[in-house]
C-alpha cells in the first residue's frame, strides 16, 4: 500500500530518475516533472502529500512559486533542493515557507527520511517576505558539509525564539552567526545589542547588563541603561559567556528564570522581552567542573547548541572565502585582485590558528604589500613564511621560560621592600605590579603571538589583548633563537 504521494520537480532527468526509484523502493508513490509550470498544476488542483523540488527551474524559481502554493495548501510539505548552497539560500527557503533545505549532491537515505517526517509533522509555518539571496552580501561563506548543515540549522533557528549556544574557536564568526540569527529572526525589528564579556572589569559587568540607579556606587552620578535595557524587544548577545564571574551569571540565571531583573542600587524589578544568544570558545563543561560556572545556567543557556567549525575543519570553502575577501577590498576601494588556483591550494596547506579572521586579514596585508594583479602562489607562499612566528619546539619550554621570568621578577620585586612590607593591600599591589611583566614574559616567550599566549596563561585572547593597551605593553617579534 502506497505510503503518501509525492511530487518531484527537476530540470535534471537523472535527479528525477533517482529519486523516483528511491522514493518507490520506499513505498512512496513518487511523480516528477522537469519545469514548475506542471508542478503548480499539480498542486493547485490538490494531488501530492509532499513536494520535492529545485530551486532553480527552466521557467520559474521555485522561491516565487512557493508562496503561491503555501496560500492555497497551507499543510503541505516543500522540501526544497539547491546546487545554490549558500547561506541565503538556505534561509531563503525557511523564510518562503519551505519544510526542509537540502544542498547538493544530496544523501537519499537522508532526503527519504526527511519526505517519513514531512509526513508525519503538519506543516503549518508561516510564510514570510523574503529577501533576494543575490541583494545582500553573504555574511557566511563556505559550501563545505559542515557549513551547510550550520546553513540548516540557521534556517529552522529563525522560525523560532529559542535561547542560542554558539561553541567555537575565535575567529569562526560567532558573533556573524548570532547577527543572522537576529536579522533573519522574529525580533529583527527589535536591536541586536552584544556584549562581550572578557573586555568588560569583572566588577562592571552588572553595570553593563542591567544598569545602574545614581548613587548605586561611586563614579554613578545618574542612571544608566543597561544591555537588556537597550535590547528590549530584540537580541542580547553575550559573547565569551565562559569569562562572565560567576556572581552574575547567577543574576543572569535569575533573568531566564523569572524574565525581570533589576538595576543594580535599584528595587523595583523590570520585566525583561530579549532573546539571548551566548557564544564561547571555552569548554563550559570542563568549567562547571572546576566550579567556574553554574550548571543550571549552562542548561538554559544550551537549549540549542551550535558549534562553529575551525577553518582547518573546511578547507574546501579557503577558496570561496579568499575571493570573497577580494572582492570586499574591491568593494572599498583597494583595487581589483585575482587569485591563482594553485595560491588557493598554499592557503588550504596553512594551519590558521586564527580562523577565518585570520585569513581576512592575510588577504588584506596581501593587497596592501603588494601591487600584482593577480595573486600566485609564490606570493602567497613568501608572505606565509615572513609573517610566520618563530616557536618553541614545545609548550614546556614556553612555560618554563615565562615561569624563569616571573620567579626572576618576583624575587627582585619583594627584595624592593627592603624587609618591610606595605600595612595592607599587598595582594593587589602585587597582582598590579606584576601583572605587566607577567604578560610580557609571555609575549616574549611565545614571539609576540597573541594567541599562543594567551593560551599559555589561560586567557581570553580579547582579555589580553585588552589588558596589553590598559597596560601599554608593546608587543614586537624577537627574533628566533
Amino acid at each position: 500500500m502506497a505510503r503518501g504521494n509525492i511530487l518531484i520537480a527537476d530540470d535534471d532527468t537523472a535527479i528525477r530518475t533517482v529519486l523516483n526509484q528511491a522514493l518507490a523502493r520506499a513505498g512512496y508513490t513518487p511523480r516528477a516533472t522537469g519545469n514548475a509550470a506542471t508542478l503548480w498544476r499539480w498542486a493547485s488542483q490538490g494531488e501530492g502529500d509532499v513536494i520535492i523540488t529545485d530551486v532553480v527551474m527552466p521557467d520559474e524559481n521555485a522561491f516565487d512559486m512557493i508562496p503561491r502554493i503555501k496560500k492555497i495548501r497551507p499543510d503541505l510539505p516543500i522540501i526544497v533542493m539547491s546546487a545554490q548552497n549558500t547561506l541565503m539560500t538556505a534561509l531563503t527557503a525557511a523564510e518562503c515557507g519551505a519544510f526542509e533545505y537540502l544542498p547538493k549532491p544530496f544523501d537519499l537515505k537522508e532526503i527519504v527520511a526527511i519526505v517519513g517526517r514531512a509526513l508525519r509533522e503538519p506543516d503549518r509555518r508561516p510564510v514570510r517576505p523574503t529577501t533576494s539571496p543575490e541583494s545582500e552580501e553573504l555574511p557566511l561563506i563556505g559550501r563545505s558539509p559542515a557549513m551547510q548543515e550550520i546553513y540548516r540549522t540557521l534556517a529552522r533557528l529563525t522560525q523560532s525564539d529559542l535561547t542560542v549556544l554558539i561553541n567555537g574557536e575565535s575567529g569562526t564568526g560567532k558573533e556573524l552567526v548570532a547577527q543572522v540569527l537576529h536579522d533573519h529572526g522574529k525580533r529583527r525589528n527589535g536591536a541586536f545589542v552584544a556584549l562581550n564579556m572578557a573586555a568588560i572589569p569583572r566588577e562592571l559587568i552588572e553595570s553593563e547588563l542591567f544598569g545602574h540607579e545614581k548613587g548605586a556606587f561611586t563614579g554613578a552620578q545618574g542612571r544608566t541603561q543597561g544591555r537588556f535595557e537597550q535590547a528590549e524587544g530584540g537580541t542580547l548577545f553575550l559573547d565569551e559567556i565562559g569569562d562572565m564571574p560567576l556572581e552574575a551569571q547567577t543574576r543572569l540565571l535569575r533573568v531566564l528564570q523569572q524574565g525581570e531583573y533589576t538595576t543594580v542600587g535599584g528595587r523595583t524589578p523590570i520585566k525583561s522581552n530579549v532573546r539571548i544568544i551566548a557564544a564561547t570558545h571555552r569548554d563550559l563543561r570542563s568549567q562547571i567542573q572546576q566550579g567556574l560556572f553554574r550548571e543550571d545556567l549552562y542548561y538554559r543557556l544550551n537549549v540549542v547548541p551550535m558549534r562553529l567549525p575551525p577553518l582547518r575543519e573546511r578547507l574546501e570553502d579557503i577558496g570561496d572565502l579568499a575571493r570573497h575577501f577580494l572582492r570586499r577590498c574591491a568593494a572599498e576601494g583597494l583595487g581589483q585582485r585575482d587569485i591563482e588556483t594553485a595560491a588557493i591550494e598554499r592557503l588550504r596547506a596553512h594551519k590558521w590558528p586564527g580562523n577565518v579572521r585570520e585569513l581576512e586579514n592575510f588577504i588584506r596585508r596581501l593587497i596592501a604589500l603588494n601591487s600584482q594583479e593577480t595573486l600566485t602562489e609564490e606570493l602567497v607562499t613568501r608572505e606565509l613564511q615572513e609573517t610566520a612566528q618563530p616557536a618553541f619546539q614545545d609548550a614546556a619550554q614556553e612555560a618554563a621560560t615565562i615561569s624563569e621570568l616571573i620567579e626572576r621578577h618576583l624575587a627582585e620585586y619583594f627584595a624592593s621592600f627592603d624587609d618591610e612590607l606595605p600595612p595592607s593591600g599587598l595582594y593587589e599591589r602585587v597582582i598590579r605590579d606584576v601583572e605587566k611583566p607577567l604578560l610580557t614574559a609571555a609575549l616574549t616567550a611565545t614571539r609576540g603571538n597573541q594567541i599562543r599566549a594567551a593560551e599559555l596563561l589561560g586567557l581570553n585572547r580579547n582579555t589580553l589583548r585588552s589588558r596589553i593597551k590598559l597596560l601599554d605593553i608593546q608587543v614586537f617579534r624577537s627574533p628566533a633563537n
